[in-house]
């Protein structure tokens, strides 16, 4: 008689998509659902949505248990979502207990860019490797660090916070209070930023176009495909991010001494337009042992590499009351 296979929820709960898969210990997906977040109608209707993605996967299936990713910060002790930028009304949400209690399975949560990294390094371009930092390159910045094979949280949970390193200290405000972060230079809204300065300045580019001459439109995205287009303007504002993801990335090797960093979210998809001037930053800029040691890479898991992590903590069973010990 052939083993039963383990089966475990993993949910990657986001500003705009909450993405949950039903996959075995090998990172198989064996089923997945999927809903808007619609986090501007609170936590009450975000955490029914999650239920409900839950509940779809996991009818008349046997479950070990559920991981969660959430965008934000992560109180490792009370296992709580304590603020999320994107989400309004998340502040010391206790996310692990209400789902642990609405389908009475061992749940953890962790933050999202943590699972990113855990689920590369159990699943992805990470296997094998013990040192490694994945950076999501989003509507913000976000980070999580394996370190000697180990996920690093670090004191109270908050490590991996990379997009709030100040790049500039005259720089402007950041949604976290500081300023000159890095994501106000090398993110997704700083790419549209930028753009929309160019378009209300009235210089002429196709990035109109792509957005439909609605400045509100404007995204990474359709900057993106303006510059596939040859749009001069496109080409030159991901050539500014470029080297400000580049001067991050010195930041990130010079600090951790990394063997990879992993490149993901949506900005990663502009793939070598963005990464070949950045890797070119580090090549020149950072400390020059770990320059050499270090490899740049596009992520492995696509959109799922969250969820993906969020089962990989549970195989860690790092879940219930006992996670974080």
């Amino acid at each position: 008689m052939s083993e039963t296979k383990q089966l475990i929820v993993g949910v990657d709960v986001g500003g705009s998509k909450i993405n949950a898969v039903l996959a075995d210990a090998d990172g198989h997906i064996e089923a997945r659902s999927s809903a808007d977040t619609l986090a501007d109608e609170g936590p009450e209707a975000v955490i029914g949505r999650i239920v409900e993605a839950i509940s779809q996967l996991i009818s008349g299936v046997e479950v070990t248990g559920i991981g969660i990713g959430s965008a934000g910060s992560y109180d490792a002790e009370r296992g709580a979502v304590s603020f999320s930028p994107n989400m309004p009304g998340w502040h010391n949400i206790p996310l692990r207990d209400i789902i642990q209690r609405e389908f009475g399975l061992p749940t953890c949560l962790q933050n999202d860019c943590t699972l990113a990294a855990l689920g590369e390094h159990r699943f992805g371009a990470g296997v094998g490797v013990d040192n490694l930092v994945y950076v999501g390159l989003g509507t913000g910045i976000g980070g999580g660090i394996i370190a000697d094979g180990q996920v690093y949280t670090g004191t109270s949970g908050a490590a991996g916070e990379i997009g709030h390193m100040i790049i500039d200290v005259n720089g402007s405000p950041c949604k976290c209070g500081s300023y000159g972060c890095w994501e106000n230079f090398a993110s997704g809204r700083a790419v549209a930023q930028e753009a929309v300065r160019q378009m209300e300045a009235g210089v002429p580019t196709a990035i109109r176009r792509y957005a439909g001459r609605d400045v509100n439109k404007v995204t990474a995205q359709t900057v993106f495909q303006a510059a596939q287009d040859g749009d001069y303007i496109a080409h030159e504002i991901i050539s500014r991010t470029a080297y400000y993801v580049g001067v991050g990335l010195v930041n990130v090797v010079n600090i951790f001494n990394p063997e990879l960093i992993l490149i993901g979210g949506g900005l990663s998809k502009m793939g070598s337009l963005l990464l070949d001037h950045a890797i070119e930053v580090v090549r020149e800029r950072a400390f020059g042992i770990s320059a050499k040691a270090v490899r740049i890479e596009l992520a492995q898991l696509g959109d799922d590499v969250v969820a993906l992590g969020a089962v990989a903590l549970v195989l860690q069973k790092k879940c219930g009351t006992d996670e974080g010990e």
